[in-house]
């Protein structure tokens, strides 16, 4: 046996001790030997189907070791090292066996590893365990840097590496000594100026009274063991460096528990941190140059105030008011032009305060800063503008141009692609990701599949082996997918693939079949019945490939990027389809998506067909399509499980079906709310088109699943967007899915919702009332917050739609005003600023039930101000 077949023979055995102990005892010939061999060896291996690359990943860590002690040169064992198929090994265990290995190597071809493996870091992302878990090769890199004394390159990835790995290892061991490491002296300086280690510093401040990462670092500066000027100029840096809340956050806290002295603090680098720094930051100079006020010079005084009242935030505008305010008038004098930007603001009790301020020092002001005070003041509430000219001089007023409402639009939908002609166009398909679902993506290839099976299987068949032969195990195993792949009989990709596998390999399809179909009897489909009604239709076109059976059409491909089909196309296709009955699930889907109105002329044509399925789709015509199940929409209160989020009440629509209609329509038109544990689906997107003219029918389903997921990355808001494109009435259930989606945390599933908004209203069908309504109730019911759905009102507003926000607004704001001892909402004054706007452009005066009331209150609040506006505007 030669020593490449040895090899590999003592790597399927899967002993690290044993492979270890042969790869010491190779001779160099034999080791060039295996490093011909072994790359080609795994390049084949991976070809060789889904088993084998398990088989891989089972067998990474001896792969490695093969590689590292045989291969060349070590830019080729950092390659090896790097491939990802052997990336799942356990880090710290695969250093220590490759550094077992890499001893005779010598010291310099191990420095050039070193340093190789450290420039092929890169950073990880997601939790901070997650990216603990993905360290890849950090570990090895450290054991050579620190064994071999290699300098390594500046890379932010290492850095981080190191204190990620020594969080982990505190919260193993908080007795670790930080001071002990060998990497800390050169890992020190660049913990200030490297992106990516704030998680790791942080991780380990709330495990008990251990010592932390921070509080070892302050323990050594104390003790001498480093220098602690160094501690407080990296943090400065950082903090000037413009990091954001996040990874500026350790280092505020290691300034803090520094307690620097009155005379360590840099008085002028925090003031020039005011402008830009993160809050966080912020907030600390603030702290800071409170303390050491004494050595702020009248100059950087102003500097100071006049970056805090250039803050967007108010807290900090408020904070330079207070601080001119508490100044001697001298010193306040100097910074009077701090205050302009704060006449600006839209919060009355602020700028009333900004106003009393820049009064009482106009006596001492000279004149550029009185003239910055009278510039700004043109802008002021009339009362203001005159205690400011009182005591500055003449302000000329400045009436605001009045602005143009944009034009509402809506961005059509691409237009269908073209349909697939030819077996090779539909291999190449089917090779390319699936990911993410695209329905119309989908549809596409389904019906490719089906029409060029019934004109040639056999071609279907041969074009198809190469996918068939990459995509599916050898020899086959049913079980595999039956167990090893999470949801593999529901989502709409495994469904297609498994269509495909029935033209290719009946047998095999039959066997994946039945498996899932024992498995599913003990667990079965927890999805909603719009995805099951998707579901059904593939798994029909399936059986009836594994019958070996064919048709020539498939008659609920959509014609319209909406998901409807055309009625004239749909009985062509059922004319071509003869006197053979359709398959069900395909024909109900079609009838579901047949768009409305329907030409009556088509009965006609309809009436001719000679199947069962032609006198149905006859009637439909002649009924104008399908009718409409009863919505109805209620608030509730359900004891959810503990890890859902919590609502006082939550907004939910029933469905009943109408008499008469074919089963499976009953029962996706079936829904009623449950306590317990919620509806929910990750395939949502499917559902507009599938009943394109059914739209207030999808929204029930999606109002059911869409609140548990609105803190989580997977853009399930698309399907919000998609029902504004659909057809059909628009309602209350319609409306409350887009003010769920409103209160998504994520502003750019937010901006679904908006254009949602904006696409109904350019259509002339947003349901405007029912959209307040659903505002104030999901608001008071707290499944949404006021200032997520605010914002979104105020986008769509800028966009046009502000004579439907008006409208919206006037149902919502009496739901949210607050009753006799009720305290407000918060934000609600900024919801009455929007309406303000939105009355302003749309010009229409009404009454608005307790608006008169909370306008007539004593106080200078947002919301008083914004009330008072808003009653100035719609009705006085």
């Amino acid at each position: 046996m030669n020593a490449v077949q040895e090899l590999l023979d003592r790597i399927e055995t899967g002993s690290v001790a044993d492979l270890v102990t042969y790869l010491n005892g190779l001779g160099d010939d034999d080791k060039r030997m295996v490093a011909r061999h072994l790359p080609a060896h795994l390049g084949e291996r991976r070809r060789s189907g889904f088993e084998a690359e398990q088989r891989i990943r089972e067998l990474a860590l001896l792969y490695r070791l093969a590689g590292a002690a045989c291969l060349g040169g070590a830019g080729q064992v950092a390659d090896w090292l790097n491939r990802r198929e052997l990336s799942w090994v356990e880090p710290e265990a695969n250093a220590a066996h490759v550094m077992s290995v890499l001893s005779d190597r010598p010291e310099e071809w191990r420095r050039d590893l070193a340093v190789r493996l450290v420039q092929r870091l890169r950073p990880t992302t997601g939790s901070t365990w997650r990216r603990i878990q993905a360290l890849g090769n950090w570990d090895l890199a450290a054991a050579l840097v620190i064994e071999t004394g290699a300098e390594p390159p500046e890379n932010d990835a290492f850095v981080s590496g190191w204190v990620l790995r020594k969080a982990e290892r505190q919260r193993v061991n908080p007795n670790q000594v930080l001071g002990d490491d060998r990497l800390l002296d050169h890992m020190l300086p660049r913990l200030f100026q490297v992106q990516g280690v704030a998680d790791g510093l942080m991780w380990d401040r709330g495990w008990g009274e251990g010592p932390t990462l921070l509080g070892q670092l302050v323990a050594m500066a104390g003790a001498g063991r480093i220098p602690r000027q160094m501690l407080l100029d990296g943090c400065v840096s950082r903090f000037l460096a413009g990091a954001d809340a996040a990874e500026a956050a350790p280092f505020v806290t290691l300034w803090r528990e520094l307690e620097p002295e009155v005379a360590e603090i840099p008085v002028a680098d925090f003031v020039r941190m005011l402008p830009s720094a993160s809050s966080p930051v912020v907030q600390l100079a603030l702290e800071e140059l409170h303390r050491a006020e004494p050595a702020l010079d009248g100059e950087l005084f102003a500097e100071a105030v006049l970056a805090l009242a250039y803050r967007p935030e108010k807290k900090y505008m408020a904070a330079a008011v207070k601080w001119i305010a508490a100044a001697s008038p001298s010193r306040g004098a100097l910074a009077v032009a701090a205050l302009a930007p704060v006449f600006h603001v839209d919060t009355p009790g602020l700028r009333e305060r900004a106003v009393r301020v820049a009064v009482k020092l106009a006596p001492h002001t000279a004149e550029p800063g009185r003239e910055a005070i009278r510039e700004a003041a043109t802008w002021l509430p009339v009362d203001l503008r005159e205690r400011v000219a009182a005591a500055f001089g003449a302000v000329e007023e400045i009436q605001p141009e009045p602005m143009g409402a944009a034009t509402l639009t809506a961005a059509p939908l691409p237009a269908p692609a073209p349909p697939i002609s030819s077996v090779e166009e539909l291999a190449a398909e089917l090779a390319e990701p699936l990911w993410p679902e695209v329905p119309a993506r989908f549809e596409r290839i389904l019906d490719a599949l089906v029409r060029l099976t019934h004109q040639d299987r056999d071609a279907v068949v041969a074009g198809l082996q190469s996918w068939w032969r990459t995509n599916w195990q050898h020899p086959f195993d049913a079980h595999t997918y039956v167990y090893g792949i999470s949801g593999f009989d529901e989502d709409i990709r495994s469904l297609l693939m498994r269509c495909a596998l029935a033209v290719v390999s009946p047998d095999d399809s039959r066997a994946l079949t039945a498996a899932l179909n024992e498995s599913s009897r003990r667990w079965p489909s927890s999805e909603p019945a719009p995805q099951r009604f998707v579901q059904r239709r593939f798994r029909e076109v399936m059986s009836l490939f594994e019958r070996g059976e064919s048709v020539p059409v498939l008659l609920a491909t959509p014609t319209s990027p909406t998901g409807h089909v055309d009625a004239a196309t749909l009985v062509t296709r059922m004319e071509e389809l003869g006197g053979t009955e359709p398959l069900e699930s395909d024909f109900l889907q079609a009838l579901l998506r047949l768009p409305r109105p329907v030409d009556p002329g088509l009965v006609a044509r309809a009436r001719k067909l000679p199947s069962q399925a032609g006198r149905r789709l006859a009637a439909c015509l002649h009924d104008g399509g399908l009718p409409e199940p009863v919505v109805t929409w209620e608030l509730l209160a359900f004891d959810r499980p503990a890890h859902y989020p919590k609502s006082l009440r939550e907004a939910h629509a029933g469905l009943t079906p109408p008499e008469g209609v074919p089963e499976q329509l009953a029962e996706l038109w079936t829904l009623s709310p449950k306590p317990g544990y919620p509806l929910f689906s990750r395939h949502m997107v499917w559902w507009p088109p599938s009943m394109p003219s059914h739209r207030e029918a999808v929204a029930a389903h999606v109002l059911a699943c869409l609140p548990w997921v609105m803190d989580s990355t997977d853009g399930q808001v698309e399907v919000v967007a998609a029902l504004a494109h659909a057809g059909g009435p628009a309602g209350i259930a319609t409306a409350s899915t887009i003010v769920i989606g409103m209160g998504h945390r994520l502003p750019a599933q937010r901006a679904l919702a908006a254009d949602a908004i904006t696409t109904l209203a350019a259509y002339g069908e947003l349901p405007a009332a029912d959209l307040g309504r659903a505002v104030g109730h999901l608001v008071r019911g707290e499944q949404v917050k006021l200032n997520r759905v605010t914002g979104v009102l105020d986008e769509v507003t800028s966009a046009g739609a502000h004579a439907e926000v008006r409208a919206a607004l006037a149902a919502a704001i009496p739901l949210l005003l607050p009753g006799p001892g009720e305290k407000a909402k918060a934000g609600l004054g900024e919801l009455l600023k929007v309406a303000v706007r939105a009355a302003e452009a749309t010009g229409a005066r009404s009454d608005m039930p307790g608006l008169a009331d909370l306008a007539a209150r004593k106080g200078s609040s947002q919301l008083l101000h914004q009330a008072r506006r808003l009653y100035e505007v719609i009705v006085t």
